[in-house]
């Protein structure tokens, strides 16, 4: 089957993380923190190797990283452990994931918490002095922003929005779920507080583990409670981190998976895996402009993108489109992509888009099936 459904996970991973992950689970696949053995320590070497691996990535050595089974969990951590009677005033994007508009809604609905959208124009350009004066009106107590759009891919100018933020002394989140790993980003700055990876994703780990970069002076109260092999006696969660915020079992075979991914990153470099996806995303978006049926949206003149474009197809919803494209064994990704905001932006709400998203394992093979499928449509429309 011809993979177009990146966005959701990468496929394939590199080789590397499959050998690593089957070799270490053979010889170390034991749990970390709950004994004094040899095992135990070589499993707890390769969890410390891996946070160690990520502050180089993220340019970040003075900060925590957390892991997390997904970055649904990450952001619910932070955002409800933020969450405060200081916390009322938060500022998001106009394309949030669910993961953010969800948990932001359910306390919105409560009166807790006042939500608004930073200002954006009809070009994808966030307004500065606008947003300046959303701030002078309702100052910000928390600034979500999601790094790049997993419904079009849109990179969003992150520093530039926290630099203003910082300025109202506001905490700050980036979800860089499509973009750790892809983007060189220097988390280390003091603008940012969080940053939310999936390892999944561009990272090019296994699933099942992700995390968050946590800046160490900031108080974020525990909303996940359980045993960590440390403290037992104690009822409430220790003060240590990251043992304060990683409760029961880690999976340890995912963070050896993204150990080797990272260490694969580092060998490639960031920049060239960007340029193979960049290269990809434009071989697609040229293959799709041969057919008159198809109408990519959101794609804007002198902005950046991840490996990600959506699509309308002439008389056929995004629904049927799903379907046909898994019968002719492409994958792609229909429907509103979990961030009705964005779609709601693009004016595609509530139909959604055909979604297609390239890596840089995205192969010529991958890209013949793709053109045999649209021919298809073309021939039978």
């Amino acid at each position: 089957m011809a993979y177009f459904d990146n966005a959701s996970t990468t496929f394939p991973k590199p080789e590397v993380v499959y050998e690593f992950m089957d070799k270490f689970y053979r010889s170390s696949g034991v749990n970390v923190g709950r004994g004094r053995y040899s095992l135990e320590e070589t499993a707890g070497s390769i969890v410390n190797s891996t946070r160690q691996g990520l502050k180089g990535l993220f340019h970040a050595p003075a900060k925590n990283i957390i892991f997390t089974p997904t970055a649904t969990i990450a952001l619910n951590m932070i955002i409800q452990g933020i969450l405060s009677d200081k916390i009322k005033n938060i500022y998001i994007s106009p394309f949030e994931h669910n993961a953010v508009t969800r948990i932001l809604h359910n306390y919105e609905t409560r009166g807790l918490i006042h939500i608004s959208i930073l200002s954006v124009d009809d070009k994808c350009n966030y307004l500065y002095d606008v947003i300046r004066n959303q701030f002078n009106d309702t100052p910000p107590d928390l600034v979500i922003v999601s790094h790049a759009s997993n419904v079009f891919g849109l990179v969003s100018p992150v520093e530039e929005i926290f630099k203003i933020a910082k300025g109202y002394d506001a905490i700050t989140v980036v979800d860089m779920s499509q973009t750790a790993g892809l983007i060189d980003c220097n988390i280390g700055l003091a603008t940012f507080d969080f940053a939310v990876f999936a390892g999944h994703k561009t990272l090019y780990g296994p699933t099942g583990i992700s995390g968050f970069v946590m800046n160490p002076e900031i108080h974020l109260k525990p909303v996940l409670f359980g045993g960590t092999g440390y403290d037992s006696a104690n009822q409430d969660m220790p003060n240590s981190v990251p043992e304060k915020y990683e409760m029961g079992t880690l999976n340890i075979s995912g963070i050896a998976g993204l150990n080797a991914a990272i260490k694969w990153i580092q060998e490639i470099g960031i920049s060239n895996i960007k340029k193979t996806e960049d290269d990809n995303r434009i071989k697609l978006l040229n293959l799709l402009s041969k057919y008159e049926y198809i109408t990519p949206v959101g794609i804007y003149e002198d902005k950046e993108y991840v490996g990600i474009v959506s699509c309308l197809l002439d008389g056929i919803s995004s629904d049927s489109a799903g379907s046909l494209f898994s019968e002719q064994k492409v994958s792609v990704r229909t429907g509103l992509q979990c961030a009705p905001s964005a779609h709601k932006f693009l004016g595609t709400f509530p139909a959604g888009t055909v979604r297609f998203s390239v890596s840089y394992f995205t192969s010529d093979d991958d890209f013949y099936e793709l053109e045999k499928v649209l021919d298809y449509i073309d021939e039978n429309i």
